[in-house]
């Protein structure tokens, strides 16, 4: 099967960043999340690397939950009643995106700490 050119490839992207926004409650509320930590970075004009390390934590938290997303939709395709097998891996990916969660909060305290207090 022939690749398809670089341009076709970047759209299809998108467009899954598209749908995970449009469909999967979690993203809405950790995009939200992620404009009010942009928000934060100008009102209290972070330093460059706390910049980094935020931005890092809130994408990480975003990259986690696509990656959760696709893990459960493979799942529920594959096997679209309930198995036991398939709500361990499930659960598996949730924890992964609760860790990266849990990390992000805690940078988010350490960086925020010294400009609100």
């Amino acid at each position: 099967m022939r690749k398809p050119p670089i341009h076709k490839s970047l759209l299809n992207a998108f467009r899954g960043i598209f749908l995970i926004m449009k469909s999967e409650r979690n993203f809405q509320l950790e995009l939200f999340a992620f404009a009010v930590n942009v928000f934060l970075i100008f009102y209290l004009k972070l330093s460059s690397i706390d910049t980094i390390l935020i931005l890092l934590v809130s994408f990480g938290v975003l990259v986690a939950e696509i990656f959760n997303t696709a893990i459960e939709k493979t799942c529920d395709f594959i096997q679209p009643e309930f198995d036991k097998k398939i709500g361990f891996i499930k659960d598996i990916s949730a924890g992964g995106v609760i860790l990266t969660a849990i990390l992000s909060v805690i940078v988010g305290i350490l960086v925020y700490w010294k400009y609100i207090f």
